[in-house]
């Protein structure tokens, strides 16, 4: 995501912080090389255009303080007209969806056939039932049978409710169908899944503009292709004169290295983009920081969204346990270690994590190293996983012949479980340090805060 932008505006920035004072031929070689990397990403025309005139407007009139050089101040600029092309400071709350409505909050999701919005409606669903939410998902695409069978498979895998439909009904009258058993079976909120077109139409556009009326939604979101670039830009603004959007959701951000769509649809539509896809998997799914993200394209990193992926992997019951046990004198075992490991796995792996964090943390050889470590950590938990049970909640058992017997079925090398156990025991050795406060530390950092103490 935003790879190829990230790199200029990175290499941008360093070079604008060498500079001793700001001119005003400086500043324009800068900003052309500004206006390039957004060109280059996709971002559209007339975004380009306005950032450019803002960032120059604000450049001219800025006092530069005295712990700043001109160059770092510029950059402090850009940061913000990014942030503010994208949403701005102001917009923090409305990113988050407003279902403080009387029950059910109806999500109605919008946009072209292959956009994501099947998996969207998952991903959503499976983040309001986190939030102990009571969910009701309908598809009304009477188009195409697949489309209703992928619901109902991805609304199980997000443990929601579902309401059956099929292709000989009409989709207001699904809709309303659904919205009265969600009435009554108490539903806290009803996604509505919409039928999309591989071009928009006039008829698509009357059967979505239908259902609007006829639902009255809390949210009417748009989910968009970010891979479409300038397409993306032009749908948008079709589908947002067409309904009264109330938010956007950019999907397959981890598939497209510009990015460009990010930063062009909420300034071409005025409504704010609420979530990014980031993944196929169910909890693939962002909340959208405008600033977080001009950080991120900066090189700067996004620690909110680093904060939020770590909480949302954080098992608190799983955490609360294992602080439990090492409190009455119980021993850190590989059970224990194997738990680290899924919870960096729910965590979105060593990339998504690495992404978030700023450029002079990440590692330089790049993805050949986050690839690497991503197949150490699945070879680390094949090894556990050869293990008796006895094995892993007493490692002092594994000798030499164990230790064969879990490589072989493992399939790695015995050299690669002594590493492993070697690791573990240096994890168990700081265990055994943790004390009062060290451990209500932990406990509030929630487990996976033991992920960056290996």
């Amino acid at each position: 995501m935003f790879d190829t932008l990230t790199q200029r505006m990175t290499r941008i920035v360093k070079t604008l912080r060498g500079e001793a004072r700001l001119t005003e031929s400086n500043m324009q070689q800068m900003l052309r090389e500004v206006r390039l990397a957004l060109l280059e990403a996709d971002v559209a025309l007339p975004v380009v255009r306005a950032f450019i005139e803002a960032v120059k407007e604000k450049a001219r009139g800025a006092e530069v303080i005295h712990s700043l050089t001109p160059g770092q101040a510029l950059v402090g600029i850009v940061q913000r007209e990014l942030a503010a092309v994208m949403g701005g400071a102001d917009e923090g709350q409305a990113s988050e969806l407003r279902l403080t409505v009387a029950p059910p909050a109806i999500i109605l999701m919008a946009g072209l056939q292959g956009a994501g919005k099947t998996t969207t409606v998952g991903k959503l669903a499976k983040r309001l039932r986190e939030q102990k939410k009571k969910v009701l998902t309908v598809s009304v695409d009477v188009y195409r049978p697949a489309a209703i069978a992928q619901l109902k498979t991805v609304t199980e895998q997000a443990s929601a409710d579902f309401f059956p439909s099929n292709t000989d009904q009409m989709p207001v009258d699904i809709a309303r169908a659904a919205l009265d058993w969600a009435k009554r079976h108490y539903d806290d909120v009803l996604i509505v899944d919409t039928a999309g077109r591989l071009n928009i139409d006039a008829e698509m556009m009357a059967e979505i503009t239908a259902l609007h009326a006829a639902l009255q939604p809390a949210e009417t979101l748009f989910v968009v292709d970010a891979m479409l670039g300038q397409d993306a830009v032009n749908t948008a603004k079709a589908f947002n004169d067409a309904l009264p959007l109330t938010g956007i959701v950019l999907t397959k951000l981890d598939g497209d290295a510009r990015g460009g769509a990010a930063l062009s649809v909420r300034h071409i539509t005025g409504k704010p983009v609420k979530f990014v896809g980031v993944s196929e998997k169910l909890d693939g799914l962002e909340v959208f920081h405008p600033e977080g993200m001009a950080n991120r394209i900066l090189g700067q990193g996004d620690l909110l969204a680093l904060a939020e992926q770590a909480q949302r992997g954080i098992d608190d019951a799983q955490a609360k346990q294992w602080v439990r046990k090492i409190k009455k004198g119980g021993a850190f075992d590989l059970d224990d270690f194997q738990a680290q490991l899924m919870q960096m796995k729910k965590m979105g792996g060593m990339a998504a994590l690495l992404e978030k964090l700023p450029a002079q943390f990440q590692p330089a050889s790049g993805q050949s190293n986050l690839d690497q470590a991503e197949k150490q950590m699945r070879r680390m938990s094949g090894i556990i996983h050869s293990m008796t049970a006895a094995e892993r909640t007493q490692p002092e058992l594994i000798k030499a012949s164990r230790k064969r017997r879990i490589a072989a079925g493992a399939g790695v090398h015995v050299q690669e479980v002594n590493r492993l156990l070697a690791q573990f025991e240096q994890m168990r050795t700081m265990t055994k340090k943790l004390k009062g406060g060290n451990l209500a530390r932990m406990t509030r950092g929630g487990f996976g805060g033991l992920a960056g103490m290996r």
